[in-house]
């Protein structure tokens, strides 16, 4: 468990440097400094990438396998968790979340719609330039859920000073 552990802790701290990255982009002194066109896209397609890792430490922490996952798709990645990380990570979105992000097109808003919503942002907003019709991105919305995935995560471990 403990070379797994460490490889799953490892990937969510990645994610959550990306994250931490993308909170900078609303530095009022590096917004002067940048073509807000050239920036379309980027917080969108790092937040996708931070969550597809957030949910690959997941999947590495709940099974004994530290084989590469070589998808993007947030939905099947979720679909890897076992039954009952989906069941924590979904109770804790309706708790935390969707209370504060509702959607007005589901009945019982849970994490799997969101990530149903934007399963393929990180591909989709990396070849933004490709796309022939516009994209939704609900950044608030998912950056929260982003956050309660790592959060939720950092519970199933604590660090003990040696």
């Amino acid at each position: 468990m403990s070379a797994r552990l460490t490889t799953a802790i490892r990937i969510s701290a990645s994610a959550k440097a990306l994250h931490h990255k993308t909170k900078s982009f609303s530095d009022r002194d590096m917004m002067d400094q940048i073509d807000l066109t050239a920036h379309v896209g980027v917080e969108p397609m790092l937040l996708a990438l931070a969550m597809e890792l957030a949910l690959k430490a997941w999947i590495v922490f709940d099974h004994d396998d530290e084989s590469v996952i070589k998808s993007h798709n947030l939905t099947n990645l979720f679909g890897r968790l076992t039954p009952e990380s989906q069941q924590i990570l979904d109770a804790q979105f309706k708790e935390t979340v969707a209370p504060y992000h509702p959607s007005w097109l589901h009945i019982d808003y849970g994490i799997e719609d969101l990530l149903y919503q934007h399963q393929d942002a990180f591909v989709d907003w990396r070849y933004l330039h490709e796309r022939k019709k516009s994209l939704n991105f609900d950044q608030g919305a998912f950056e929260a859920t982003l956050e309660m995935v790592l959060r939720e995560f950092d519970k199933r471990y604590r660090v003990e000073p040696l």
